[in-house]
């Protein structure tokens, strides 16, 4: 018996073949370019390329040709996307599992190239591999909140996603014909995937794709469950939880990062303590005590909160102070500007964070001072906290101290 995997005979399941490879595959085909898209989309809420302070992949270049203002409407556009990408990525898993196993002889094929053809192809394949591996789990880790890899989330999965996404379409184009021509086949031929020496089978292909379907129901079951409420969210097993969720009330619903743990001190959000710092037009600056805030006109937006993890709450009755009106106050009456939003948390790479001209303009766009009927808890942001429609979870701003309005 062989014991190299270097040697055809090593891989004896009677499974592999290209026929079950190119069922996975065309899976794949489908559920990886939906990743990429709404990846990409995530990746234009942030509005990476509206100012410095958002932009975490400064190097961009040419990558950044699709960014757009990012609209806020429909305002539960970002809470979709992210929880399509997140589920999605996660159920997946034992697909791309499956379809790895699959093609593991080719891995091994000796001779490593045989013709310059054949070395691009392989190192197509490299890249393939290790593109896919890096980027789930680095997409893993994220949902999870584990942030065991060196250097920042975002530019790490934005790079490997262009160079996996590059080699994946590459190896579709070349292998898709192929893989069209094995679908119609039940009969296989004769490649490096098929065993020399098959042993006794144990399972059927159809039964092994059940297997690999039903291992992806129970995770988009173990998953899926955090972009809704009730019941369902307790299924969400697998999906962040960011600590433990308020357990009643008008603030019962989902937090990533308490007030405790990004560092607010009460001393600094008391009503004597606090005041709101708005600057605009040729350096002209307010200052807004929390009651003089509650003084302004008040409006009420009904809005959730959707992070770039997957999770997701549903519409909040948020009420407070237009940014609009706010941008009015320091010389913008005429049109909205850009504003920089600044937090008293002093550490975090969203403790300041940019939004655009026509995110401010939206009269749902809010300077929130209560949640649900009641003012903000100290976890929701207490005193006052950014509201935004369509907006990533991170440029919700809490603990908001101070605001630039003007181009950035």
């Amino acid at each position: 018996m062989a014991r190299s995997p270097f040697t055809p005979s090593f891989w004896r399941s009677p499974l592999r073949g290209p026929w079950l490879t190119s069922v996975l595959g065309v899976v794949l085909l489908g559920g990886i370019t939906l990743l990429f898209v709404t990846g990409l989309l995530s990746y234009a809420a942030y509005n990476p390329d509206l100012s410095p302070v958002n932009d975490k992949t400064p190097d961009k270049g040419i990558l950044g040709f699709y960014l757009f203002s990012w609209p806020t409407d429909p305002h539960w556009l970002y809470r979709l996307n992210q929880g399509v990408h997140v589920t999605l990525g996660i159920t997946l898993i034992p697909v791309l599992l499956a379809k790895l196993w699959s093609v593991a002889p080719k891995l091994f094929t000796l001779p490593p190239a045989r013709s310059l053809t054949h070395a691009l192809e392989r190192l197509s394949l490299l890249l393939l591999v290790g593109g896919a591996l890096f980027e789930f789990v680095t997409g893993v880790l994220n949902v999870q909140l584990d942030y065991v890899f060196p250097g920042s989330f975002y530019p790490l999965h934005f790079y490997g996603a262009w160079v996996f996404f590059t080699a994946f379409v590459a190896h579709a184009v070349l292998k898709m014909p192929l893989a069209l021509r094995n679908l119609r086949h039940l009969g296989e031929e004769r490649t490096e995937l098929v065993s020399p020496n098959p042993a006794e089978p144990t399972v059927s292909r159809r039964g092994a794709l059940w297997f690999v379907a039903g291992g992806s129901l129970v995770l988009f079951l173990t998953t899926a469950g955090r972009s809704f409420d009730g019941a369902l969210r307790e299924t969400a097993l697998l999906t962040p939880h960011g600590g433990d969720e308020p357990a009643s009330g008008p603030g019962g619903f989902q937090i990533n990062k308490t007030a405790a743990y990004a560092g607010i001190d009460p001393a600094e959000t008391g009503e004597e303590a606090w005041r709101l710092v708005v600057t605009g037009r040729d350096g002209r600056t307010v200052r807004l005590s929390r009651a003089e805030l509650l003084q302004l006109p008040s409006h009420s937006a009904s809005l959730p909160i959707a992070c770039v993890e997957g999770w997701s709450t549903s519409d909040q009755e948020w009420r407070g102070v237009r940014l609009r009106d706010l941008a009015a106050l320091v010389g913008y009456e005429d049109a909205a500007p850009d504003v920089l939003v600044e937090s008293l948390q002093r550490h975090g790479a969203f403790r300041r964070a940019a939004l655009r001209a026509n995110q401010v303009a939206d009269p749902r766009s809010l300077l929130a001072l209560f949640v649900n009927g009641a003012e903000l808890t100290p976890d929701h942001g207490h005193p006052a906290r950014i509201i935004v429609p369509a907006a990533p979870g991170v440029l919700n701003t809490k603990w908001v101290a101070r605001l630039t309005f003007g181009d950035l």
